[in-house]
């Protein structure tokens, strides 16, 4: 008979509440994800510009023609249903749902050649996220996942934060530890009873009870280390070590109080649930997250894209501008990294049922603060928005740069199951042109 692997010992007994409730549904140990440890960690470069950053993804495939690389002068079944607006970047274009950026866009760069080679939701979220193509032999670690494993935690916050949740297998550890799996916060941000789930101590477990469950915990890691399971036990270990430290920091724990936030601020973002996602994100920053993705979909739009895509626009613009301004006015901007991503564009021309389909060939990322330029574009697409017509950027060039800025060595190698090196970006390189 085959002996329990410590994790199945614990979900079958009543010892499982030993790890403390943040080992949830979504545990990346109960998930079963592979555990394996990256090696050979790196000091941190001196001159690092950035600390933190925000990625709001945009699930789905945000069309660029009609949101940040609008083709006005280009025929109706290009240029699509939307006008457009003038903006603080030397008077660049943006579409017209998007008045409130254009309004911060003095503060931003736009990377208008970003391309990839994958048309399918999966393989280009992989993409985006990780900055790999996707391989049938390994999934990569997303950029948060690397992040927290090179730079670790700060100010006893998890270092990498989904919000509300994550929202692909991509976002998170690939080939790397479960211990370094992005906390989601579990709620949407917008509800009216938001709350992160199990941030305090449970009320009927007092401080001697909690000592003796650790002890006894400790027995049971030693034990199953002995057996083979080291590094589940590690990854175990440090999920209950964040836990620990977390539930016992009232600042940290404060961070996530949105309840603490004045409601003319709420205002400002939007009381939806990106408005609310991207004023936590900047709460959680500020007081030390590593890497916070806000996560929003609803840009898949095959069809009637006149009628779908405002909407979501209007919330992003609000929300993003929102974001962007208030960072700057607490002189967060110049330390925080924002990104806008999203897995692909659309196609050039408007389909028969009045929507865009998947086009990777070119698509907008936007990037601020950091150390990035303010009021740049960098690259652009031809006037049909169909291919990139100077300076292409990839997913592995936009890792190295995330990279940069936060002071990891772009050339630094992970290691992969089976001892295997890994770099932590193949074929990128630091877009020096965009870094202020």
């Amino acid at each position: 008979m085959a002996r329990p692997t410590r994790r199945a010992f614990l979900q079958n007994t009543s010892l499982a509440g030993l790890g403390f409730s943040l080992f949830g549904a979504t545990s990346p140990l109960r998930a079963g994800m592979p555990v394996s440890f990256g090696r050979g960690l790196l000091p941190r470069r001196t001159d690092a510009r950035a600390d933190a950053v925000i990625q709001i993804h945009l699930g789905g495939g945000l069309s660029h023609i009609d949101s940040f690389d609008p083709k006005p002068d280009a025929p109706v079944e290009v240029r699509g249903p939307f006008a457009t607006v003038k903006s603080k970047l030397d008077g660049e274009p943006l579409a017209e749902h998007l008045r409130r950026t254009a309004d911060v866009a003095d503060k931003l760069t736009l990377i208008r050649s970003f391309t990839h080679t994958e048309a399918d939701h999966d393989r280009g979220t992989h993409s985006v996220l990780t900055g790999y193509q996707p391989s049938p032999a390994l999934v990569y670690p997303a950029l948060g996942a690397v992040v927290a494993e090179q730079l670790g935690v700060r100010n006893d916050l998890p270092p990498y934060v989904c919000v509300p949740n994550p929202a692909s297998k991509f976002q998170g550890t690939g080939f790397l530890s479960a211990a370094f799996a992005p906390f989601g916060v579990g709620a949407d941000p917008a509800s009216d009873k938001f709350a992160v789930r199990d941030l305090g101590a449970p009320q009927d477990v007092d401080q001697a009870r909690r000592e003796r469950r650790a002890a006894l915990l400790a027995v049971l890691d030693a034990d199953f280390a002995a057996l083979g399971d080291a590094d589940a036990v590690r990854a175990s270990a440090a999920f209950r070590h964040q836990a620990d430290a977390l539930i016992e920091s009232a600042a940290a724990r404060a961070a996530f109080d949105l309840a603490a936030e004045p409601a003319p601020m709420k205002d400002r973002y939007g009381k939806r649930s990106l408005g609310m996602s991207c004023l936590l994100a900047r709460r959680l920053v500020g007081a030390g997250a590593r890497y916070v993705v806000v996560n929003t979909g609803g840009f898949d739009h095959h069809d009637q894209i006149g009628n779908g895509l405002p909407p979501r626009l209007q919330e992003l613009d609000q929300a993003f501008s929102a974001l962007i301004a208030d960072l700057d006015a607490q002189g967060l901007l110049a330390r925080t990294l924002v990104l806008v991503t999203t897995e692909f564009g659309r196609t050039p021309k408007v389909n028969a049922t009045a929507g865009r389909d998947h086009w990777p060939r070119v698509f907008t990322v936007v990037l601020a603060g950091g150390g990035t330029k303010r009021g740049h574009v960098h690259g652009s697409s031809n006037a049909s928005g169909a291919e990139p017509e100077s300076s292409p950027v990839t997913p592995a060039d936009l890792a190295a740069t995330v990279y940069h800025l936060l002071g990891i060595d772009p050339e630094h190698h992970l290691i992969a199951p089976g001892d295997r090196p890994v770099a932590l970006v193949r074929d990128g390189r630091v877009l020096q042109e965009i870094l202020a």
